[in-house]
């Protein structure tokens, strides 16, 4: 608990369906542990797209966790590597993080104290763990004080859970939880889940933690 703090950044990239995978496969060669995919659509404001029925575009987000040197570094290749700065190629961009458990790479465990002082209301805890363990998730926020949350459907790749077959990288599907905290019960929150889930041993998932600016139909 009395690790030094290091800033963590969430990168998010949307790119069209397909290349989440490529993409994920390039930040693990560049010092990114592993991440996650989530399938999404976009729409296109453009007249030949619609004329085809295409305008509606499927999409994959990914996204990945780094300390801020390894995240800035990374996206500059990605950046190269897949030309995000041509039309069409993808968006990335990053936010901070208040604090992270059951990354090795980039993990901040004192979250109170590291953090210091902070005037937002509310957190937003997202939990990324394997598909089936979402409702344990909600289960342990519950018994700390959550008021509830919400399941995402996505896929992951990391250092300790991608297994092989027939030489091809299998990546399992995740579920990701979203809570919305406010700031006195966070700690605890996170803490009811870290335990009750095991997340600092290797392979059993991740949570990170963000500060919220303003929130709307939130009633006590």
């Amino acid at each position: 608990m009395g690790n030094k703090y290091v800033d963590i950044e969430l990168i998010r990239i949307i790119v069209n369906l397909g290349m989440g995978s490529k993409l994920l496969k390039t930040a693990k060669e560049n010092g990114i542990s592993g991440g996650t995919v989530l399938l999404a659509h976009g729409t296109a404001n453009n007249t030949i797209w619609d004329y085809l029925g295409l305008s509606d575009m499927r999409k994959e987000v990914v996204l990945l966790l780094a300390d801020s040197e390894t995240a800035q570094r990374s996206l500059e290749i990605m950046n190269k590597e897949y030309k995000f700065d041509k039309p069409n190629h993808g968006i990335a961009f990053t936010t901070s993080i208040s604090a992270a458990v059951g990354s090795r790479s980039c993990s901040c465990n004192n979250m109170e104290n590291e953090r210091g002082v902070s005037n937002t209301m509310y957190h937003i805890i997202t939990t990324i763990v394997e598909k089936g363990n979402a409702e344990k998730v909600i289960d342990a926020a519950t018994k700390a004080g959550s008021k509830g949350g919400t399941i995402i459907n996505g896929r992951g790749s990391g250092i300790h859970e991608t297994s092989r077959l027939f030489s091809m990288d299998i990546e399992p599907e995740k579920e990701i939880v979203l809570i919305l905290s406010e700031t006195a019960d966070t700690d605890a929150i996170v803490n009811s889940i870290r335990n009750d889930l095991k997340i600092d041993e290797p392979g059993n998932g991740i949570i990170y933690v963000q500060d919220v600016n303003r929130t709307y139909g939130i009633y006590k």
